[in-house]
C-alpha cells in the first residue's frame, strides 16, 4: 500500500473521530441545557420576587359567614361557581357583584354563596395545548377557605381574583396583607385542609351543568317546589336583575 493511500485513510479516520467528538459535545451540551431548564422551572417560582400586593377595599358584606353573605332566610339563593384565574370572574366581582349586594343581598332578598371550580380554566387550556395543568386556582381557593376560618373570607377574596401569580409565596403575602393570623393560616394552607371541599365544589358545579366560569345556580321555592335557574357567564347587572325580578314575582304570586 502506497504512503499516499495510507495518508488519505488516516485523514478520513481523523475526520470521523473529530465529527464523533463534536457530536458527543453537542449531545452533552443539549443535555446540560435541558437539565438547567428543568431546574430553573422548578426553582424559579420559589425564588422569584413576589409581585406587590396592593390593598383593596373589599366593601361591606351583609351577614357574612365564611363564603356566604346575605340572610339565610332570603327567598333566593345564588351559588357562584368560579375560578380565581378567570378574567370574566374578575369582571363580575368588580362590576356586577357590588350592585347585587346593594339591591338584592343587603335588602334580604338574596343569599350569595361562592364556590370554586378549582383549576377549571387552566385544566381546559392544558387539555387543548397538551401541556401539564397548573394548580394555582385550586391553591387560591384553599387559601380563601383558610381565611374563612378567621372570618375574613371576603377580604382575602377581594385581593385574590386574577391579580397575578398564585404561588404559595404570593398567597401567603396576600394573607399577610389582609391581616390574618399567619401561624393559623400557614397551618391550614400547608396541610391542604380544604382540598376535599374544593373538589366537592367542582363536583357540585358539574352536577349543576356549569360549563364555564363564572356560572350561577339560582335556587328558590314556589308552592313547596324547589326550582333552579342557571345564569352563565359574567352577565351585566341588568341580566341578573331581569332574572331575579321574575323569580320574586313568581314567588310573590303564590301568596296572592
Amino acid at each position: 500500500m502506497s504512503l499516499e493511500r495510507k495518508s488519505k485513510r488516516q485523514e478520513r479516520r481523523q475526520k470521523i473521530a473529530q465529527q464523533e467528538r463534536r457530536n458527543r459535545m453537542l449531545t452533552i451540551g443539549l443535555i446540560t441545557i435541558g437539565a438547567a431548564l428543568v431546574v430553573f422551572a422548578v426553582v424559579w417560582p420559589q425564588i422569584r420576587p413576589v409581585a406587590e400586593v396592593v390593598s383593596v377595599d373589599p366593601g361591606t358584606h351583609f351577614m357574612p359567614n365564611d363564603n356566604i353573605m346575605g340572610d339565610p332566610n332570603a327567598p333566593i339563593k345564588i351559588e357562584e361557581f368560579s375560578d380565581f384565574q378567570c378574567p370574566f370572574c374578575e369582571r363580575f366581582h368588580e362590576e356586577t357583584e357590588p350592585l347585587l349586594r346593594q339591591y338584592y343581598i343587603d335588602t334580604g332578598r338574596v343569599q350569595f354563596i361562592y364556590r370554586s371550580m378549582g383549576n377549571f380554566v387552566s385544566d381546559n387550556i392544558a387539555r387543548v395545548k397538551g401541556t401539564p395543568a397548573k394548580t394555582e386556582s385550586r391553591d387560591a381557593a384553599l387559601a380563601v377557605y383558610c381565611a374563612g376560618d378567621q372570618d375574613m373570607f371576603w377580604e382575602m377574596h377581594a385581593l385574590g381574583e386574577d391579580v397575578g401569580s398564585f404561588t404559595d409565596k404570593r398567597l401567603k403575602s396576600i394573607a399577610e396583607t389582609v391581616g390574618l393570623d399567619m401561624a393559623a393560616f400557614n397551618s391550614c394552607y400547608d396541610s391542604g385542609k380544604y382540598l376535599d371541599r374544593v373538589e366537592q365544589d367542582f363536583e357540585d358545579g358539574q352536577a349543576a351543568n356549569i360549563t364555564g366560569t363564572p356560572g350561577f345556580l339560582v335556587t328558590y321555592t314556589v308552592n313547596g317546589e324547589t326550582k333552579t335557574r342557571l345564569i352563565e357567564g359574567a352577565q351585566p347587572f341588568s341580566s341578573f336583575q331581569t332574572e331575579l325580578e321574575a323569580i320574586l314575582n313568581e314567588i310573590g304570586a303564590q301568596t296572592q
